[in-house]
């Protein structure tokens, strides 16, 4: 027979037509491949969902939480401690968390973070003699004014948290960049 095709296309100047068929071995091989991808995706998947669905969550505002008694408030600095409720990835956790609060000259109330902004120690109101009536950091001398400003060492101002007075109490919110200063 191919030498009847092959006389016949010499006989009309075609090339002959040649099939490309799969043989079976191909079949079996793009078949399992498939199959076996298909089902490596429906496991890889939610892995991934999993481990990347809470970074792509968009970052909720921080909740009011109330700290003291507006009347308690003075001009000296004083520190109180309160407990949030924090949610961090799939941990979640009540961390005791710290302000210095007072009111400034004009009679407003501000709240200030007391991690120091060059290291991250603790900073303290009047906690060295040597520089009175600011804030103190005892791991590398780092002090502060009261509205927070940075007089050496650290290079920033000790940060802020957004503060609101509501029926008679004092609550903090967001922690973000001083604006005092």
């Amino acid at each position: 027979m191919n030498d009847h095709t092959n006389q016949e296309t010499q006989h009309h100047g075609e090339k002959p037509v040649r099939r490309r068929e799969m043989s079976r071995r191909q079949f079996l091989s793009y078949t399992l491949g498939g199959a076996g991808a298909f089902m490596g995706a429906g496991m890889l998947v939610p892995m991934v969902r999993f481990a990347v669905d809470p970074v792509l969550q968009p970052k909720a505002q921080a909740e009011w939480v109330k700290v003291v008694e507006e009347a308690q408030v003075t001009n000296v600095p004083k520190s109180f401690k309160f407990q949030v409720h924090q949610v961090d990835g799939w941990y979640e956790s009540n961390p005791e968390l710290e302000a210095w609060i007072a009111k400034s000259q004009d009679g407003k109330i501000f709240a200030l973070n007391p991690t120091c902004k060059h290291l991250g120690c603790t900073v303290n109101w009047n906690g060295s003699p040597q520089f009175k009536d600011q804030y103190y950091c005892p791991c590398h001398g780092a002090h502060y004014t009261i509205d927070g400003k940075a007089l050496a060492v650290s290079p920033l101002p000790l940060d802020e948290y957004e503060v609101k007075i509501e029926n008679g109490s004092v609550y903090v919110g967001q922690l973000g960049p001083n604006k005092r200063v």
